[in-house]
């Protein structure tokens, strides 16, 4: 049977195959976030169509925090048993090895505008997102990491579980950033006090911050450039 034909008896027939269908006609880039992790998961539960049982999910926790979680964490949600929840640990883990220690393919940060699409992930959260990317000496970036979740004005944030993955991955140094909800990327006071006291607790550890960027829907600040640091 030609493949076009048996794309469009497809397309007709169970729903649930409609977003693995679209990354096979327009490509994986082509696919909202919902719909990329529709076609992870699969299938849905009954009365739930797996587009719906996607959606939920993205709207309760947010990207960054589902590339967080473990097997334990991912069957907490409903209509996620143990083998979906295997799978989609071990894509998110094999992608992170891919980044990480890749063919020496790592990003490398030179100024404040070469980390945004490594952020574009936190910029437009509901809550604020402070994230955290660790460099190695040639300033590539080996490591992503959420360090917290806040409400919709405020993050909580220790030097420890900043600094800890740094020394966990042998980061020479760190770029801070945390996205405000309002849009609005004047640093607060809290924000310009945090770094100031991450900047000494890395000083002391031997680990340097390079920057803060703080972004909004449509724009950033790096605390940098306006002589925050």
């Amino acid at each position: 049977m030609p493949l076009d034909l048996q794309r469009g008896e497809r397309r007709q027939g169970s729903r649930s195959l409609l977003p693995r269908q679209r990354l096979l006609d327009e490509g994986e880039e082509a696919l909202r976030d919902d719909e990329l992790l529709a076609a992870a998961l699969g299938t849905g539960y009954r009365g739930r169509h797996v587009l719906e049982v996607a959606h939920e999910i993205l709207k309760q926790r947010g990207r960054e925090e589902l590339i967080q979680l473990d097997v334990a964490g991912w069957m907490r949600i409903k209509g996620v048993g143990l083998s979906k929840a295997a799978q989609i640990v071990a894509c998110f883990e094999l992608a992170r090895r891919g980044l990480n220690k890749g063919l020496d393919l790592r990003p490398r940060i030179e100024r404040p505008q070469d980390a945004l699409p490594l952020l574009s992930t936190i910029r437009d959260q509901r809550r604020e997102h402070f994230y955290c990317l660790y460099l190695n000496a040639r300033n590539q970036v080996i490591r992503g990491e959420v360090i917290s979740i806040g409400s919709l004005s405020s993050s909580i944030v220790h030097p420890r579980e900043v600094f800890y993955p740094a020394i966990t991955h042998a980061a020479a140094s760190v770029i801070l950033s945390h996205n405000h909800p309002s849009g609005d990327v004047s640093p607060s006071r809290d924000d310009i006090e945090l770094t100031r006291r991450l900047m000494h607790a890395g000083s002391i550890m031997g680990i340097d911050v390079l920057d803060h960027i703080i972004l909004g829907e449509d724009c950033f600040l790096s605390m940098k450039e306006h002589g925050l640091l």
